[in-house]
């Protein structure tokens, strides 16, 4: 039961990036990989969230792994941050690498301590 919860979790993920992803793009422009980055820093967030929700709430492993693994494993991607990194470095836009990285790594981290704050927050309010 487990794997199926994963598979789902892993297709609403895959799905959500490429919508989400595609729509920030469009809407942003491609001065850096806008798209990425959005998806990279609400996965964060959302992981953390979920993972502290997961300790302080009485949850099934199979909805943990279908948020955490599932969703955020296919929702957010290091794979395509190094692609569009090493972009930026190819054509020469070493300012912009560094930005996108470095921003990227720092704002990465603060969603991801944001979403843990959040669930902690909200779990002390609900009960």
């Amino acid at each position: 039961m487990l794997y199926l919860f994963l598979a789902i979790g892993g297709v609403l993920g895959t799905l959500a990036r490429y919508g989400l992803g595609g729509w920030i793009h469009g809407w942003a422009g491609t001065s850096l990989p806008w798209g990425t980055l959005a998806v990279n820093l609400i996965g964060s967030f959302v992981l953390g969230f979920a993972m502290r929700g997961a300790e302080i709430l009485p949850v099934t492993p199979e909805v943990r792994g279908l948020i955490t693994v599932g969703f955020c494993g296919a929702f957010t991607t290091f794979s395509t941050f190094m692609y569009e990194t090493a972009g930026l470095m190819q054509n020469g836009e070493w300012a912009r690498a560094g930005v996108y990285a470095v921003g990227s790594l720092a704002l990465g981290l603060a969603s991801m301590a944001l979403g843990l704050s959040a669930a902690t927050v909200l779990t002390r309010i609900g009960g």
